[in-house]
């Protein structure tokens, strides 16, 4: 589309400047801009091809980094659910447009509902329901992330039987320094990691690139970006989805991982005896502790994120991964779809939209944390996130093979309950 504008400005007469020609092109560029971004143009959020026996699914808001958003949730999961019953299809890829595979959930958009009671409780649901079945989807998947990768953009790529990443791919946790959690499996995910690297990365949000996280089993595989598209087309022409073809198929590309010297994950002895401690400002101590000593001048710039974090979301995240080293997946899907409705009714705290606003709405990247301190959040409160939610709306997760893809959102007490109430209104 914005080629054809180009296009078509170049050939205006011959008689207009260059200046003039230039800023037409850019008024009606962004015109084209504008009209994206207002859905006036309808380009699908999520792309589903049909390629022979391979499926591919391309997250498609390369201009908003392909954040989750309600559409993003309802596609992926209808895709997956019929490719999953398809007996033609045998291999599963899912990838993402533009620099980004995916920047997790659509911030803006929970910021909006703010003053509004659950009025993204649907998309929530139905992206904890999805990752469920991501985790234990019957056929082989492979995600191929050349890009930044964080939160639960990152929920679509880790669960996969194969991880693809590449020198551009960027993965974080970041949930905790907005006030909120680390969500969509990720309790799960990070305790289940080497040492204390979970805590870490939870609490601070720190950034592994590609190689990285080959190395801690958070991707299966490295390959070059420039070969990505080579190794996408291999895949496609398999017509198998047998795992061991397909992963002689991705070593054909990829190449043995080397840490640089500086890696964080060379730094793991200092991770665990620091990471291992019982509450947050325990950990903060013994992490300033290790900052004094030689060689340690990397901690000084995480110690700094720490405490400019929320301190709420610092108490619910490390709790919340300490749990998930004695749960089951099921287990701490439904705590975290706990922690996140209540995070969103500003149960104990209204933190998350804070770091929101002051991190996407006003971007002066000065929260006011309330409370304002690690000392003033009440470990009462704390307990109020993690209790079962009422009205029956828990986290609906199958459990038997006739059960497989029930559970919706549609099927929920929630859903009900609200259909009771436009019924009575």
């Amino acid at each position: 589309m914005v080629s054809h504008i180009l296009s078509s400005i170049l050939h205006q007469t011959p008689f207009a400047s260059p200046l003039s020609r230039l800023v037409s092109y850019c008024l009606r560029l962004r015109k084209l801009e504008m009209a994206q971004e207002g859905g006036i143009i309808n380009e699908p959020f999520v792309i589903g091809e049909e390629k022979g026996s391979v499926r591919l699914s391309t997250l498609n808001r390369p201009r908003q980094l392909n954040v989750i958003s309600p559409e993003v949730v309802l596609k992926l999961a209808e895709y997956l659910e019929m490719w999953e019953k398809d007996d033609q299809a045998k291999l599963i890829l899912i990838k993402g447009a533009g620099r980004a595979f995916s920047a997790g959930g659509d911030l803006k958009m929970f910021y909006k509902g703010r003053d509004s009671k659950d009025s993204c409780l649907e998309v929530v649901y139905r992206m904890y329901w999805l990752c469920f079945h991501i985790h234990t989807y019957k056929k082989t998947q492979v995600s191929l992330v050349n890009g930044i990768s964080m939160g639960g953009g990152a929920s679509l790529m880790v669960p996969m039987k194969f991880s693809v990443v590449t020198e551009k791919t960027v993965f974080s946790t970041p949930e905790a320094s907005i006030g909120f959690h680390t969500d969509c499996g990720f309790s799960y995910i990070h305790s289940r990691l080497p040492g204390y690297l979970g805590e870490f990365l939870a609490l601070t949000g720190a950034r592994l690139n590609g190689k990285e996280l080959v190395a801690i089993g958070m991707a299966t595989h490295f390959v070059p970006s420039d070969k990505l598209a080579d190794l996408e087309a291999q895949l496609v022409t398999l017509d198998s989805g047998d795992v061991n073809v397909v992963r002689s198929t991705i070593e054909e590309f990829s190449e043995k991982v080397n840490l640089d010297k500086d890696s964080i994950l060379n730094k793991q002895s200092v991770i665990n005896v620091c990471f291992s401690k019982e509450s947050v400002k325990q950990i903060i101590q013994a992490f300033e502790a290790e900052a004094s000593k030689e060689g340690n001048e990397w901690i000084t710039p995480v110690i700094k994120g720490l405490k400019r974090s929320s301190p709420t979301g610092l108490k619910i995240t490390l709790r919340s991964i300490r749990e998930g080293r004695n749960q089951t997946l099921s287990d701490c899907l439904k705590k975290e779809f706990r922690l996140t409705v209540n995070t969103l009714r500003k149960t104990i705290s209204a933190d998350m939209y804070e770091g929101i606003r002051a991190l996407t709405i006003d971007k002066d990247n000065s929260p006011k944390w309330n409370p304002a301190t690690l000392d003033e959040v009440d470990d009462e409160n704390i307990n109020l996130m993690f209790k079962p939610l009422e009205d029956d709306i828990e986290l609906l997760i199958p459990e038997t093979e006739e059960n497989r893809w029930g559970g919706k959102y549609a099927t929920s007490g929630y859903a009900s309950l609200i259909q009771c109430k436009r019924e009575e209104n």
